[in-house]
């Protein structure tokens, strides 16, 4: 529009038909796609345009006919009222309200002004002949609801709930009965007579739609889905299975085929093989299948999984059953970098307007909903603290369940002070609100035509896809459009980046995709508990379950990844001693070996149900998928009805009733926790190929999990650990060797990934390997500046590659400080001067290739010298380190204390994280580094403290209350060395976090000597002369201390043990003297 006017005004408008909904739909999307300032909104020319099968009613206050009383006059406000009524005729409605506040402290103008505008709009309604109704402006549902609706409007508006100026309602917008509407409007009955009117004018109209599919485009010679369908299920399926596909396979072709056929769904099968063979065409990974879907032999023959259903015992009607028609959902899983690829190409293919993202609706949680109470009411930062901890962690946890859970909860609504119950009963109002709006994590919805023929769209910023439905999935569905879901899994990336790895460090491709599942390393990988890094099998409790587990097949990690989940769990031991004979195997029928071996007699899989159900009772496919159904949702009725069929079934074919009864009482325990076994098939897959690249190329796949946690320190630390546990070196970045992620040298050596330098960005790193890759290594730092583009690689760049160290392999005699040293404040650093020398290099470079005679002769300039200065200490190089990359790689603060943790540290901090299993209260020792402390203070005055301890292997949460926080607190500073005896229990809210109780903390530096009374030394004879003699004697006497000296003197035949009275040492300072001299031995007790 050449001129828009940014006044709004309110408007109600209401389908009275399938046309009417349609033209809302129309109405809402142009409002979000084309509405002034993004703000959603639409004017008078579309509401012409798209008014028919439309009610208007003329809304609040806020309405145009309103605003324009109160503000314009009466003509003013005549002539939009004739504007609608010209638009809607008998169609449009004046809308009169009555909110009058029955409490001072709420809103009491609003009844004032609709006083004045009512009377204005019954005689303008009079003298136009347009029909008044009676209404209520409805934003809670009950009268009691009012206070949490003024809290929610604070929460809305940034506001307290004491601020005089802020928002209020009236108090009476809630949804008011025929009764009190009745009351309200005595003097104008035919007000309320009117709305029944509006009511009658509604006609019905399904909005429940059958299937609407995409159309897809047939190549040439073929007129139907249905056949295309079928020549390239049986093309894909001979290249799966070769020419001779047997019997049952064509079988079962041919079943899956016809089902898809009568169900009407050949189109889906087509659409996703399409965008699949797009993806693959375009380099990107994607997942072996994942739920159900796998369970299908037509979609294995087509590539939309890679898991034989037929081989595994994956059953079709568990994806689509024949007897009841339901949509078929395939989830598919792509590398999550390539995954907005395939989402561009889809939008590509069918339109941006036939492509959208599922909305999806942000409401208040538990948490969430105290907090912000709190914040509205003004309760202490400390009580809303201690409420919000009350609350146990575990997803979906509702406040009512809380309070149930905890008692203490329940005593603060209960008795406790008022403030603080306030705050408990209105987060309990207030919580599952909606606060906002945002996009499925991968639900995709992919039209016939344009969506908003279907459901009202909004736009989407900073995404491939431009729109997102305004309904949710659910409605979606029910409206018949068709839902994918499109995930993003980093575990194929970090797949992909690995066989890169490989492929740069060793020259192999490696065909992940037909890797052997019988391969003896990678299976004694998962025996031996080693699978950090891996997909799905990297807990502490299952590393403890697959070391005793021992797995020697395929069909255990399938079986294990099903098991290992709340409830099955409990069958995993069972499982195990099964697997190595020392429990019996038993089988309540011998029929059932057949579907049940695998999994040593232990019913595993909702599949096994169902194929057992066919084979003793003669279910059909379709039965066998309800039952199912009807065990996994208890549904009674359902069960009830089968059972009969069931104990029918098996009685006529001559089995035990009694054993019939026992087994189905089974089902019904176990049918709740059994699993989809097509899901954990294929997630087993992808297990396997993780495991199988870290028995086979550990370094390169390890390096690849560390490119995919830079962004998480912890994790990277965690990793870090696994490298040095298993003998890999991890190097620090190199100018000459990095690229932007963790790659392998020639050696095995990972180098880390220059991206993940702070103040090097992407295109740094792209110049930094493009240059070298078309015109040789760095030669030294200078002719790094001259050859590189300066201007991507500046020189913050310049600096954080020189404190991460990239460049000691060109100035192996150079120390970090050179870099950066410079004579005083107003001298460039050495840095600044190298840089000024590359621009300068460059532009006679380029002046001399620009010549047009090329009588340019290229001046050379003299190359920087390096200053001399003094190195920085060992601390503060690791320090800065640890700022550029995030943690300590050429070395560890803690190295320092090599002794003290030799023999007084039973734990590192990983391992104390992963005592989920452990005995309650399992004492443990350990040392770090303090990295965060934030001490606050309660009501009641007292101060508390929580802090964050670091060593080599991770980080831990501590928190110090009381006495404690007045003994230990001054202990506790940032960049302080500490020493912690304690307790590991399991967080009582969550089982599976560990929960550390600190009983003793002090200065690791006092560790030695404070702890050690006695020091053993071995000493060989034959080492023994008079400048060691003298060396050691010199050195006891320069460390006096506490500790007293055992010595045991060394040869061949002889330990002659001496104890030098005499003499105590100061063990910490000794014992540096000892290290440094390897052909001592000693001990610290």
């Amino acid at each position: 529009k050449e001129k828009v006017d940014a006044k709004r005004f309110h408007l109600v408008l209401l389908a009275k038909n399938e046309i009417g909904y349609k033209n809302l739909i129309k109405l809402s999307s142009i409002s979000f796609a084309e509405g002034y300032y993004y703000k959603p909104r639409i004017d008078k020319e579309l509401i012409r345009k798209y008014h028919e099968g439309i009610i208007a009613t003329s809304a609040c206050l806020g309405g145009e006919i309103s605003q324009k009383l109160m503000g314009n006059g009466i003509a003013e406000a005549e002539k939009a009222l004739l504007e609608y009524k010209d638009i809607f005729g008998d169609d449009f409605y004046i809308e009169l309200q009555r909110h009058q506040a029955t409490d001072p402290e709420m809103n009491t103008e609003v009844y004032k002004d609709q006083i004045f505008v009512n009377k204005s709009l019954i005689k303008l309604a009079k003298e136009h002949n347009v029909k008044l109704i009676a209404t209520n402006d409805v934003h809670f549902l009950n009268d009691e609801d009012s206070a949490a609706h003024d809290r929610l409007i604070c929460l809305n508006t940034g506001k307290d709930i004491d601020d005089k100026k802020r928002m209020k309602y009236t108090g009476q917008e809630f949804l008011k009965t025929r009764l009190e509407m009745a009351q309200l409007f005595g003097d104008l009955p035919e007000a309320i007579a009117n709305t029944q009117e509006i009511a009658d004018k509604v006609e019905l109209y399904e909005l429940n739609k059958s299937p609407i599919m995409p159309d897809f485009v047939l190549p040439e010679g073929f007129t139907n889905e249905d056949d295309y369908l079928k020549h390239i299920s049986y093309e894909g399926a001979h290249m799966r299975w070769g020419d001779d596909l047997g019997e049952e396979r064509i079988e079962r072709l041919n079943f899956e085929l016809e089902t898809i056929k009568k169900m009407g769904f050949p189109g889906y099968f087509l659409i996703v093989w399409d965008f699949l063979k797009a993806a693959r065409d375009m380099g990107v990974s994607v997942g072996p299948g994942r739920g159900s879907a796998a369970g299908s032999a037509v979609a294995y023959s087509l590539r939309i999984t890679e898991i034989d259903p037929l081989k595994y015992n994956l059953l079709f009607e568990r994806f689509l059953n024949p007897d009841r028609i339901s949509m078929p959902d395939i989830d598919i899983d792509f590398d999550d970098e390539g995954r907005e690829k395939v989402l561009a190409w889809v939008k590509e293919k069918y339109g941006a307007k036939r492509v959208a993202h599922l909305i999806t609706f942000g409401s208040m949680a538990a948490k969430s909903a105290i907090k912000d109470v709190a914040r509205v009411q003004k309760l202490p930062l400390s009580e809303a603290i201690k409420l919000t901890k009350l609350i146990p962690e575990r997803p979906g946890i509702s406040l009512e369940g809380a309070i149930k859970e905890v008692s203490e909860l329940k005593t603060i609504l209960e008795e406790g002070n008022e403030d603080t119950r306030s705050v408990l009963e209105y987060a309990k109002r207030l919580e599952g609100s909606v606060r906002n709006t945002g996009t499925h994590a991968c639900g995709i919805i992919i039209s016939k035509d344009d969506l908003e023929n279907y459901v009202p769209i909004n736009t989407v910023k900073g995404s491939t896809l431009d729109y997102a439905t305004q309904y949710d999935g659910h409605y979606v569905e029910d409206i018949g459009l068709l839902k994918m879901d499109f995930l993003g899994l980093k575990t194929l990336t970090v797949i992909k980046d690995a066989l890169k790895n490989i492929k740069l460090s060793k020259g192999i491709d490696v065909d992940i995709e037909n890797v052997s599942l019988t391969d003896e390393t990678t299976y004694q990988l998962y025996s031996n508990g080693e699978t950090s890094g891996l997909f799905q099998f990297e807990s502490d409790g299952m590393k403890k379950h697959l070391r005793n587990l021992k797995p020697t097949k395929f069909e255990d990690l399938i079986a294990m990844n099903a098991l290992y989940r709340p409830g099955p769990m409990e069958y995993i031991d069972s499982f195990i001693a099964r697997k190595h004979g020392d429990e019996k195997i038993e089988y309540d029928l011998p029929e059932m070996e057949e579907y049940l071996a695998e999994t040593y007699g232990i019913t595993v899989y909702q599949e096994q149900v169902m194929l057992l159900s066919r084979k003793l009772a003669g279910f059909t496919r379709g039965q066998s998928d309800s039952l199912r159904k009807a065990m996994g949702k208890k549904i009674i009725a359902m069960m009830d009805e089968l059972k009969v069929l069931f104990v029918e079934g098996c009685e006529k074919n001559g089995h035990d009733l009694k054993k019939v009864e026992k087994i189905w009482k089974d089902w019904e325990a176990f049918a709740k926790y059994a699993f989809n076994k097509s899901h954990a098939t294929c997630y087993s897959f992808v297990s396997y190929q993780t495991a199988y690249l870290k028995a086979h190329y550990p370094a390169e796949y390890l390096a690849s999990v560390l490119s995919h946690e830079l962004k998480d320190v912890s994790k990277l630390n965690f990793y870090l650990s696994e490298c040095n546990r298993m003998g890999i070196k991890v190097l620090g970045p190199n100018i000459n060797e990095s690229y932007s992620k963790f790659t392998v040298n020639a050696k095995g050596e990972i180098h880390y990934g220059m991206e993940g330098i702070k103040g090097v960005g992407g295109a740094a790193v792209e110049a930094i390997v493009k240059e070298r890759d078309e015109n040789g290594n760095y030669k030294n730092i200078f002719d790094f500046v001259s050859r590189i583009n300066l201007k991507s690689v500046n020189k913050k760049a310049v600096e954080a590659l020189a404190i991460a160290g990239a460049f000691e392999e060109l100035h192996p005699e150079v120390h970090r400080a050179q870099y950066f040293f410079k004579l005083n404040e107003n001298e460039d650093s050495f840095i600044e001067r190298i840089i000024k020398f590359g621009n300068k290099t460059q532009s006679i470079a380029n002046s001399a290739q620009a010549s047009l005679f090329g009588d340019i002769e290229e001046v050379q300039i003299q190359n920087p010298i390096f200053p001399e200065c003094e190195a920085w200490s060992n601390l503060k190089k690791l320090n800065l380190e640890k700022e550029a990359i995030g943690f300590y790689l050429s070395g560890h603060p803690l190295d320092s204390y090599k002794s003290t943790f030799q023999f007084f540290v039973s734990n590192d901090i990983n391992s104390i994280n992963q005592l989920v299993d452990s005995h309650s209260h399992q004492a443990v020792k350990f040392a770090g580094i303090v990295t965060r402390e934030v001490v606050r203070e309660g009501k009641n005055g007292n101060k508390y403290g929580f802090y964050t301890i670091e060593d080599k292997s991770g980080s831990i949460d501590i928190a110090l209350f009381k006495d404690n926080f007045l003994k230990y607190n001054h202990l506790l500073q940032i960049d302080n060395f500490v020493y912690i005896k304690g307790n590991v229990k399991a967080n009582y809210f969550n089982k599976d976090k560990t929960e550390l109780v600190s009983n003793e903390i002090m200065m690791l530096e006092n560790v030695m000597d404070e702890n050690s009374s006695l020091l053993k030394i071995q000493i060989l004879l034959n080492e023994i002369d008079n400048d060691f003699t003298n060396s050691f004697i010199e050195t006891i006497k320069n460390n006096p201390g506490s500790t007293k000296l055992k010595l045991f003197i060394k040869d061949d035949k002889e330990l002659i043990e001496m104890s030098p009275k005499s003499y105590k040492v100061s063990s910490s300072k000794f014992v540096d003297y000892l290290n440094n001299n390897t052909n001592l031995k000693f001990k610290i007790s």
